[in-house]
């Protein structure tokens, strides 16, 4: 309430946002997630508004935005707000800053998995902004994972179209060799890769004939490099389970001897 009385001052606003950081990272610690009414989204957009000059308070806000959306019923009134457009202007207006980035792909993941999804065209207008902030931060694991996480929700919604899923695909790619260390970002990627060939054979065309290297070569060293990690091969598995259902990918698959580390998988997960 004090933050909505007093929108204009800037102080206060960083206080508040400071005193709410606190609370619900103390929240989060004692594994209590705050549903935050769709007053307070309201308001929190309304300081979105006022202050989106001011990158330094955004890096907060947004901070603020991506723990409070971590509550279905947050993410659903902050979409019930209309924050996407919102969102959307931030990361094309900041998309050097990295914590912004960071935060803003982290709420549209949120927003785009929620049940209650309605807003198909303005999740799909967040295709191309969430991509520019992959291609931006590629040699970024932090913010390259939280973009991978936001695509992959925004496939799952089919919210990209044809023209999206090559160089979508070949974007989710760099990632993965940029930081194939990195094993939650690797499980994502693949998990946004799947949704993409699910949808189309050419994201699937795209990844056997990168030019960059094989799609093909890639799963199998980034099976070998997770291989103790039951999530990143499920990733894996699911993406070879979608690549397979395109003939001429299959026939490309098996010159490559993928039953080979098909059965490496197996046997090392045999319960799974």
């Amino acid at each position: 309430l004090a933050m909505k009385v007093h929108t204009d001052s800037l102080d206060l606003q960083v206080e508040g946002c400071t005193l709410l950081l606190e609370i619900l990272s103390q929240a989060l610690k004692q594994g209590v997630m705050m549903a935050l009414d769709e007053s307070v989204a309201s308001c929190l957009l309304h300081t979105v508004r006022k202050h989106s000059e001011n990158e330094e308070f955004l890096s907060m806000l947004c901070t603020l935005l991506m723990m409070v959306s971590a509550s279905e019923v947050a993410a659903e009134n902050l979409r019930k707000v209309g924050i996407i457009p919102d969102l959307l202007s931030i990361l094309r207006r900041f998309l050097h800053n990295d914590t912004i980035c960071f935060s803003c792909c982290a709420v549209l993941w949120s927003l785009a998995v929620s049940e209650d999804n309605t807003d198909q065209a303005g999740l799909a207008s967040a295709v191309p902004v969430t991509s520019a902030v992959l291609q931006e931060h590629l040699q970024n694991g932090v913010v390259a994972e939280s973009a991978c996480s936001a695509l992959w929700a925004l496939a799952l919604q089919g919210c990209l179209a044809d023209s999206d899923f090559e160089p979508t695909a070949a974007l989710l790619l760099d990632a993965l060799r940029m930081n194939s260390e990195r094993a939650r970002l690797v499980q994502n990627g693949c998990l946004a890769l799947a949704s993409l060939v699910r949808l189309s054979e050419t994201a699937a065309l795209a990844i056997l004939l990168d030019s960059k290297g094989s799609g093909t070569e890639l799963i199998k060293e980034e099976y070998h490099l997770h291989s103790h990690e039951p999530r990143v091969a499920e990733a894996l598995c699911l993406l070879m389970n979608e690549m397979v259902q395109y003939d001429e990918v299959m026939l490309n698959m098996r010159s490559q001897k993928m039953e080979k580390l098909l059965s490496e998988i197996k046997f090392q997960f045999p319960f799974s």
